[in-house]
This record gives C-alpha cells, structure tokens and sequence, in this order.
C-alpha cells in the first residue's frame, strides 16, 4: 500500500492587512512537518512520502497523479482547516485514496471533519493509531475499532472511541522519518540567525489547563516523555544541521527527565545548539536545571508569559504569578540564555493596557517578545466562554492575529497599537 502525508500550504487571512493596509507578522521560518516525519517513521513496511506545501506549495496535484497513493494523512492547525477541507476534495476527485484528517484541529474539534471527501478523523497522537489504520485498511478490514481514530459519517454526529495516550504511543524504537524531507531541506532556515534548523520531539502533551490552549487535545491532558536513547539518536540523525529546536509543549514539564537529558547530550559530547519551552516558574524553581542546560547547549527558551498582571494571569486559568514572570528573566539574562516571550493582547484591551504591556517589555528587556491575539480556538474552554462574542466563524482568520471577538477600541486603532508593539518588540532583536 502507498501512504502519502500531506503538510498543507500556509494558510490563513489578516484583518489588519486587508481592512487597513497594516502588515501583521511575517512568516520567517519554514519548518519541517515533523508531525508527518514521525508518522511515516512507524510505517516502515509500506511505501511512504511526504508531500510538503509550504516549501513547495504548486506540488501537490503532479505528486498524487505520479504516486498513486492508497491512502493519504493530511495535518492541519485551526487557520489550515478549510484548507485541509479543500485539499481533501482535490485528492479524492483526482485518485480516490482513502482520506485520513489528523493535527491539532481535528484533535479539538474533529466534528469540522466530518465531512464529505474524508474517510477518517485522526484525535490525539497519531503515530500509533495512524499506523493501525494502514494495517488494517492494507488488510481490507475497516477501522471503526481502533481508539483515537473516527470513521466519518456526514449528516450524523462523529463517533470513535477516546484513546488513552500513554508512552506505548510514543514507540520510541522508531525515530521520525527525516530522510522523505531531504528534497526540501534548504528551505528550513532560521533566518535571524542565518543557520539550519532542525525539528526533534521529546515530550508530548502537557499538564496545565490554561484556558485559551489547544495542546492538552494532543494526549487528553497527559504529560509524556520519550526516553533519553531516543532523543539522543533524533538528535544525531539530524547530521550536521548546527540548530534543533525541540519542538515540544513544554520541554521541562519533568524536571528530572529534562535533567537526565542535559547530562546525557553533554556526556555524548553533542556540540548543537538548542531552543525549547519552558514555564516560567520552572525556571524559578529549577535555576540549576537551567544552567546545566546552557552547558549543554541551550541558546534560547521560549516562554508563554501571556500576561503581565495576575488578574489578566487568572482570567487565563494560567497557574502562575506576574512576579514569577519576572524573576524568571531576571535569572535567565544572569546564566546567558536569550528569552523569546509569548504575550497575549486580548480585543479587550484599552490603550492603556497596550502603553503598560510595553513599558513592561521595556523594563524587562525580554530578547524577543512574541505577541498574538487571544484567540478563542475551537475545542479550547475559552471558546466555550466566548462563544456567543465571536463574530468571525471564518477559520482562516484563526491565526493568533486577528480579533474574532470585537474590540473595545475602534478596530482600525487596536490593530495600529497592535502592530505597533510588534515593530517595537521586534526592531533589533536577536536570538
């Protein structure tokens, strides 16, 4: 059987663009899908390819015609889901392969998939139940059966059965798939620092509950990690790229498991560079566990302040305090380590509370401060709270920079202090 794994273009639409002329965030990094690289990395004995379209977007209609494919894995976040929709209905049409949907959005809200021209919802993890899926369809049998995996049913209500994620979905003994993206390599370039970056995994999920996060749809709200071994081989698969980000939720969720990790990639004489996550209360709590990970490389955290307040921290279901916040890139500029902190502007912002987020941004000269609009995602609690404020059902403009709940400014004026802060934030920054 032939399996293709389809990273769809980018996606998405930009009020402030549109409306007012005004440029929002620009794309300047291309990373791999490494989502569909650790899937295709557990399906060893069928014939896979990853067809990826934000490298090269026009590819996708010579690639089915020339491979045929069985059966076809396609992921999405929430601002790719219509596309997701549309690029189901060209493949179906084109070859007639059995359709797979699976991602972040089809994790949180996989009734948007129940839809003509999709076989199948992929909830949660996919690396093994993905895989029971071409078993069993390589077999000619159905996988209404298998956990975690939905057989659509337009016009009736979703059915599957929730997975229970433990670290048997992780299968450890087989690494992601990095050869089927050698074709598109070049195109995965850091550039503010001029330099290749790779992807690799080592912890799924996460334990908070914040509000406004989509990532606990992933593993039901479990934490889970993969074993050091396993980390260790990802990394030195990546050859010679100087760069790897380690593209998880949270990568110190475990303390103790982050440590081992630092020690292991030092003990190997691993000479890389690395950016992760990391809450900032653990690095309050866990000031060692920094250092030992500036020795093993670590240049860069990223790290989700969101807000600046507690009342604003609260409203979040955030477990955390502004004061924590700060003392946390207080040790972080002491041990050497760049800091690139997410905030989060809600449409209920007033021009002061834009003024006091960047006097905020000013005092505590975070390196690289990334902000977004609070977007109610599907499948997220704040979507529940919000729903009736929403105004904007278009997916395409779920891209954490669009106002789909109204403004209390004039919105032409809450984009200009938006867009501003970001100029600001993002005028000289280096990682």
């Amino acid at each position: 059987m032939k399996i293709l794994l389809v990273n769809p273009p980018n996606s998405g639409r930009s009020i402030p663009e549109e409306r007012y002329g005004i440029d929002s965030i620009k794309k300047i990094f291309r990373g791999e899908p490494l989502a569909l690289e650790v899937l295709a990395g557990n399906l060893p004995e069928f014939a896979v390819r990853i067809v990826d379209l934000k490298a090269a977007p026009d590819s996708l209609a010579a690639e089915v015609a020339e491979f045929r494919p069985d059966l076809v894995g396609i992921t999405g976040v929430t601002c790719e889901a219509n596309t997701v929709l549309r690029l189901a209905g060209e493949i179906k049409e084109s070859c007639g392969a059995t359709v797979a949907v699976g991602g972040i959005h089809a994790s949180n809200d996989p009734e948007f998939f129940n839809r003509p021209g999709i076989d199948y919802v992929t909830v949660g993890l996919g690396k093994a139940s993905f895989r029971e899926l071409a078993v069993n369809l390589a077999e000619g049998r159905q996988a209404c059966a298998i956990d975690g995996i939905g057989a659509t049913s337009p016009g009736r209500p979703l059915t599957y059965t929730p997975r229970k994620f433990s670290a048997d979905d992780l299968i450890d003994s087989r690494p992601p798939a990095y050869e089927l993206v050698s074709r598109y390599r070049p195109t995965y370039y850091l550039e503010s620092l001029k330099l290749d970056m790779g992807f690799v995994v080592t912890a799924f999920g996460c334990p908070f509950n914040c509000s406004f996060c989509c990532i606990s749809g992933l593993t039901g709200g479990r934490y889970l990690t993969h074993s050091t071994e396993a980390v260790l081989r990802d990394i030195r698969l990546l050859g010679e790229i100087p760069v790897v980000r380690l593209l998880d939720a949270n990568t110190f969720g475990d303390p103790q498991h982050a440590e081992r990790l630092a020690e292991a990639i030092i003990a190997a004489g691993i000479k890389k560079q690395f950016l992760a996550d990391v809450r900032s209360d653990t690095v309050v709590k866990y000031p060692d566990l920094m250092r030992k990970w500036k020795a093993a490389g670590l240049r860069a955290v990223i790290i989700g302040f969101e807000e600046i307040s507690d009342e604003g921290l609260k409203k979040m279901n955030k477990a955390n305090q502004a004061a924590v916040n700060t003392e946390s890139i207080k040790i972080l500029h002491e041990i050497g380590i760049t800091i690139i902190g997410d905030f989060i502007v809600d449409p209920d912002y007033s021009e002061d509370d834009f003024s006091r987020l960047a006097d905020y941004l000013r005092e505590t000269k975070v390196d690289l401060p990334m902000i977004t609009v609070m977007t109610p995602l599907p499948g997220t609690r704040l979507h529940q709270e919000r729903r009736e404020q929403i105004i904007i059902d278009d997916l395409d403009y779920y891209t954490l920079t669009n106002a789909v709940v109204p403004t209390r400014l004039p919105e032409k004026k809450f984009y200009e202090l938006y867009a501003a802060l970001l100029r600001e934030g993002h005028t000289g920054a280096k990682l």
